[in-house]
């Protein structure tokens, strides 16, 4: 009899040796995006979101992330390598990819943007009630935006009219036919071009969030800055954290559950909050560094959001005429950020 159970252990031990590993399965996942390391969403979102997954995963989790587009590509072709599976997450802006996302494009109207955390909270249960079709290929982790985004040119901007012939970089489709309707050469372009542009005078500025002054040295390059007064920014990007879905489902169950308390609304506002804390540090190197910081007041401001009413209605026009009612993703977006902003 002893010799039977000491047999059946053997033999039981054996089969635990055989599933332990298939358990306690590791996975290694390759995350690419666009920005140096130092840069606030990379530094004080990304890195330690990587942290916290590896330490939840007790380890098994391993990912390692390449900036700057190490990987290869440019920005635009990130949503395209996470599609294929050429890696394994990227993290990246919306409007890099014009048409692929278009319900997006609610939430990056002319003056639509509160704050980063309220906009990304606002916008992830937007994603979720609206989008969940429109990531084929995709786990989404988060989606987030940035907070108000600033005009920074090399020419002071103290009224509408002076933006005129101006040449700017616009981050999205959306703003960049903002930008034409008041008169300026948009150009459109990823943001890591923008410091090559303005040197070499291919654009005289650029709207973009205190945040992204920072790695792209904004401050040295341009020294006026226009913002707008009033609880509204002039505009916000999209951004989307995602991983390969194909990647996402072959990971055990307790692995997937790892990625999934890291994903959703609460990453979302975690990104938001990053950008808000990296846009004050942005402005307060503008002011020690003598730049001229413009606040439009509340009647200028009335004349853009006037401006940029045709904009906004066109655009829902467009929805509506591809059958996705822009009419009521737009109302439902302002009230789920309004929702956000009390």
């Amino acid at each position: 009899m002893l010799k039977k159970l000491l047999s059946a252990g053997v033999v039981a031990a054996g089969m635990l040796a055989v599933a332990a590993p298939a358990n306690a399965q590791e996975v290694t996942l390759k995350l690419h995006q666009l920005l140096p390391i130092k840069a606030g969403i990379p530094a004080k979102f990304i890195e330690p979101w990587i942290a916290k997954v590896q330490d939840e995963s007790g380890g098994r989790i391993k990912v390692e992330h390449y900036p700057s587009m190490q990987l290869g590509g440019k920005p635009p072709e990130l949503v395209q390598q996470v599609t294929d599976g050429a890696v394994d997450i990227i993290w990246t802006v919306m409007g890099y990819t014009p048409g692929r996302f278009p319900r997006a494009e609610a939430f990056e109207q002319p003056f639509m943007v509160t704050t980063g955390e309220q906009t990304s909270t606002a916008f992830q249960k937007y994603v979720d009630k609206y989008m969940q079709d429109d990531f084929p290929g995709m786990k989404v982790i988060a989606v987030h935006t940035h907070g108000p985004g600033l005009i920074h040119s090399k020419d002071p901007v103290n009224k509408m009219e002076d933006v005129k012939g101006m040449k700017l970089r616009g981050p999205t489709r959306v703003i960049t036919g903002y930008l034409e309707a008041l008169g300026a050469v948009a150009i459109g372009m990823p943001v890591p071009a923008v410091p090559e542009a303005v040197s070499k005078g291919v654009i005289d500025g650029a709207v973009i969030p205190w945040e992204v002054t920072l790695p792209l040295k904004m401050t040295e390059l341009v020294h006026n800055h226009t913002g707008f007064s009033g609880d509204r920014g002039l505009y916000t990007a999209t951004f989307l954290f995602a991983m390969n879905k194909a990647r996402y489902d072959s990971l055990p169950d307790d692995l997937k559950k790892v990625i999934d308390a890291n994903s959703g609304v609460e990453a979302a506002a975690w990104a938001g909050r990053v950008m808000d804390e990296v846009d004050k540090i942005g402005l307060a190197k503008a002011e020690k560094s003598g730049n001229t910081i413009i606040t439009l007041d509340e009647a200028e401001v009335a004349r853009w959001k006037k401006a940029a009413e045709p904009v906004v209605a066109n655009w829902a026009a467009e929805m509506d005429g591809k059958g996705m009612d822009g009419t009521g993703l737009l109302k439902d977006a302002r009230a789920m950020l309004a929702a956000e902003s009390k």
